[in-house]
This record gives C-alpha cells, sequence and structure tokens, in this order.
C-alpha cells in the first residue's frame, strides 16, 4: 500500500484524501490543517489523522473534539509520497522541506511549473514522470483542455487552439469573492495564462486563450476551437469522446444546456459532492465545419476534474503501475466514474 499524506485539507485536499482512500493501493496516513474547521471535523468522521503546523494550537483542536495525531513534520515522515493540496503560493515554500526529507510530492496547478519541473496529466504523459521526485498536476481548465486537445491530436493531429474560458468567480463555499454583478476580464491582456499552462503538458501545441470572471459557483466554461491536420468528422469525433475515459457527453436528450443543470444531474446520480470528474462537453455543441475546424462547448468541475489525475500521478511517481491506461482504470473503476451522459 502506497502511503500518502495530503498536506492541505481544503477544497482539493478533502477530495484527493477521499479519493485515495478509496484505491485498492493505498492509505490515507494523515492530513494536515491549521485551524479548527468545519473540514476538521469531516477529517475526524473520516478517519483520517490529522496532523498540524503549530502544536501550540493542539488544545483548541481538543476542545473541539477533534484529535491531534501530532505535527505535520511526523506525517511528511510516515509517508511514501505527498500531495500539496495547499493554497497556492505555499507548495513553493514548502518545497524545500520535501527534498530535505527526499519525499516525493505532488503539487496542484496554483503553483508554477517550475516548483515541480514537470507538469503531469494522465492521459498525455504518465510515463514521463517514472524517476522524478516532484510532479505538479496542472490546473482544472488546464486539465480540461489537455484532455480534449491530446485526444484530437493523436487521432488527426492539431494545428492549432483557440479558447475562451468562462470562469466561475468563487468556489460554492467561499463567501468573500465576487465578482457579484459584473463580468471581469481575467485578464485584460490576451493571452490568459491558460494557453502557456497547457504547453508545460502539450508543448507542441498553439494555443491562445482567454479568460474572464462570471458570477457563478459551479464549474467554468469553455468554447473550444481546433484547426486539425486532418480531415474528419463529426461522428468520428463523437466516437473518439464517447470512448474517452475521462471526457463525457452531456447529451442533447438530457436537455442539459447549463451549468447548474449539470450540477443538478451529478448530484441526482449520487456523486460525493455533485463531482464532475471528467470534462462535460456537450454534444449538441460538437461541430466539424470544412472538415478541419472543430468546435464544442464543455464544462469543467473547477473542484474535482484534478482529483483523478492526482491519483494517477501518485502510481506513476511511485512506479508502482507502469501502464497509464491500468492506472487510469483503476482509478476511474474506484472512484465510480463513470460516463455522464
Amino acid at each position: 500500500m502506497i502511503k500518502v499524506a495530503i498536506n492541505g485539507y481544503g477544497t482539493i485536499g478533502k477530495r484527493v484524501a477521499d479519493a485515495v482512500a478509496a484505491q485498492p493501493d493505498m492509505e490515507v496516513i494523515g492530513v494536515s490543517k491549521t485551524s479548527v474547521s468545519a473540514e476538521a471535523y469531516i477529517a475526524k468522521e473520516r478517519g483520517y489523522p490529522l496532523y498540524i503546523a503549530d502544536l501550540s494550537k493542539k488544545p483548541a483542536f481538543e476542545k473541539a473534539g477533534i484529535e491531534v495525531a501530532g505535527d505535520v513534520d511526523a506525517m511528511l515522515k510516515a509517508a511514501d509520497i505527498i500531495v500539496d493540496a495547499t493554497p497556492g503560493g505555499v507548495g513553493e515554500k514548502n518545497r524545500p522541506i520535501y527534498e530535505k526529507l527526499g519525499k516525493k510530492a505532488i503539487f496542484q496547478g496554483g503553483e508554477d511549473h517550475e516548483v515541480a519541473g514537470f507538469s503531469f496529466n494522465a492521459h498525455a504523459n504518465y510515463n514521463e514522470a517514472a524517476g522524478k521526485q516532484f510532479a505538479r498536476v496542472v490546473s482544472c481548465n488546464s486539465t480540461g483542455l489537455v484532455r480534449v486537445i491530446h485526444a484530437l491530436d493523436q487521432a488527426f493531429g492539431v494545428a492549432r487552439v483557440r479558447a475562451v474560458m468562462v470562469r466561475r468567480g468563487a468556489d460554492p463555499d467561499d463567501v468573500k469573492r465576487g465578482p457579484i454583478d459584473a463580468i471581469v476580464l481575467n485578464p485584460a491582456t490576451i493571452p490568459s495564462h491558460h494557453g502557456p499552462d497547457v504547453r508545460t503538458v502539450l508543448p507542441q501545441i498553439d494555443i491562445v486563450t482567454l479568460a474572464m470572471i462570471v458570477p457563478t459557483t459551479f464549474m467554468h466554461m469553455h468554447t473550444i476551437q481546433m484547426d486539425l491536420k486532418k480531415e474528419t468528422t463529426r461522428e468520428e469525433v463523437l466516437k473518439i469522446f464517447e470512448d474517452h475515459s475521462r471526457i463525457g457527453l452531456v447529451r442533447k436528450a438530457t436537455g442539459i444546456k447549463s451549468n447548474a443543470q449539470l450540477r443538478e444531474y451529478t448530484q441526482d446520480l449520487g456523486r460525493p459532492r455533485t463531482d464532475l470528474w471528467e470534462n462535460g462537453v456537450f454534444e449538441e455543441s460538437v461541430s466539424i465545419l470544412n472538415g478541419k475546424e472543430f468546435y464544442c462547448f464543455q464544462a469543467i468541475h473547477q473542484e474535482a476534474d484534478v482529483i483523478p489525475e492526482n491519483i494517477d500521478c501518485i502510481r506513476a511517481l511511485m512506479g508502482t503501475v507502469k501502464d497509464p491506461e491500468e492506472s487510469i482504470r483503476m482509478t476511474n473503476e474506484a472512484l465510480g466514474l463513470v460516463a455522464i451522459g
């Protein structure tokens, strides 16, 4: 069993912990929190050993009825690999600690590529992780883009990509952020950072991205246009998406045409936390014009789509499963990830 420590038990960390616990070849040996919170109570309910950086805060946790297993250093030393799910910028500060301990670690998309020196996507570059100490799972938007771009590049070749990210304003529980009644350019300059982030995984791709933030919390929405190198048909592209283990087609027959309806659908499916781990590509939007021009809309759940990537990255760095398709199958099966449409 791979002993996994999750450093940072927030939006991503709590999801990674549950995903690790569901795997047949992994175990959660600890999670970390900086203060008493609702998530600390969830860790207790899940039975995850809870560690804190500052032991002077231990009485506050104990007063709240939450047992503290020890300090974060003890958790890190006991782990085979660490998933750093701390807020953006903190992972960079943690890297020297992991280096000193000689531990493998996975960082999230809130960190720069240079923090790990290697950015990961299970379908695109799983085998390149072999022998590396550190990896970074690219952001939710970049993960969603890489999945679609890589799939079509493998099949037809991709000459160029142009995409617009319509981004959620905040996660559902984040009451301190907006916008409330505005559409905010993010950034006003072009391109946005998403294109360069995609190129950390797919360096050969010519991609330009634009982004804006809107008053919603559930998901991001992408509009994607690609120029393909070989001619194809809409039917061929739909077949590729149907066969892809992390691209879900939102069928026209469902009547779903919004992020809110898609979230309701995942809730009705019984998904934990209503999570959408795969890309939600709207079937009706998939178009091929002039044989080589591809278009689509896709929904990306910012809290969830990177979770299976973290699990595959654990196996890739540890070298326990050599075949990426086998790891992806194991991850998906354990999560209960099935086609959404």
